[in-house]
């Protein structure tokens, strides 16, 4: 694949981001118009349910970071794919951020309609977790100097990690949740109202491609610090082995 050249790779997406920025603009523009002025207040939680236009897409992509980190984990371990350690790497602090927003929202939302910030049920605590997961991972890479041992590392415990994913997914249906089940995501189709759905979908289109705009920007930037790295170590060679015929005279 010719994307799999981090040098093809860096010129594709510096033709990409504009158009792709462009396009987050419209979707943030389009979506927050919905949400505020298309989008009915709750007959019960009034304006407060307008927190659910920030709190499900940031819930969303959450995991989505988190599937495409594992993702990248198998490019990593099982493809040796010149790439994927990069990304995996470059999606952590994002799908961190996204997981910290779906936390904060969720508690902002939760106080008014459950009286408190926080209960230790399944579907909070599976996502709480994904945070600290994200933590320990963005700490892996940073504490390993070697980028070859600390992506295969990270790879792996992405990969054990994964199985939160499934967690967090059917925590609902699996165990007795403050929560509601699924009401877009279901078999038998979404069960709200089109005037809450539409602005709900298109604001989740807009963080997808803020996620696709800062993963594609962090990707550039490793590259970018792994390209230093190497000359610096090349340069301190060289200053090594320019020392070695002085040191034996």
């Amino acid at each position: 694949m010719d994307l799999a050249n981090p040098t093809r790779f860096m010129s594709f997406s510096g033709r990409l981001l504009p158009w792709l920025g462009g396009a987050c603009a419209l979707a943030f523009a389009a979506g927050l118009y919905l949400t505020f002025f298309v989008a009915p207040d709750d007959y019960q939680q009034g304006a407060t349910v307008k927190i659910m236009f920030l709190h499900v897409p940031a819930a969303w992509l959450a995991m989505m970071c988190y599937s495409i980190m594992a993702i990248s984990a198998l490019g990593t371990l099982v493809w040796k794919h010149p790439l994927a350690d990069v990304s995996a790497r470059a999606a952590a602090p994002i799908g961190a951020a996204f997981t910290f927003l779906s936390l904060v929202t969720g508690s902002l939302w939760g106080k008014p309609m459950w009286g408190t910030y926080w209960v230790w049920d399944a579907r909070l605590t599976s996502v709480l977790v994904l945070f600290v997961m994200y933590l320990g991972l963005i700490a892996l890479w940073r504490t390993m100097e070697d980028p070859i041992r600390a992506g295969k590392a990270a790879a792996v415990l992405t990969l054990v990690g994964a199985v939160n994913l499934p967690i967090i997914k059917f925590s609902v249906d699996w165990w007795n949740t403050l929560h509601q089940p699924a009401s877009v995501m279901r078999l038998d189709g979404p069960t709200i109202h089109p005037t809450i759905l539409w602005p709900l979908l298109t604001m989740a289109l807009a963080f997808t491609l803020l996620f696709l705009v800062m993963h594609l920007m962090a990707m550039r930037n490793e590259i970018l610090r792994r390209r230093l790295r190497t000359l610096q170590l090349g340069a301190a060679g060289t200053r090594v082995a320019a020392a070695r015929p002085q040191a034996a005279e």
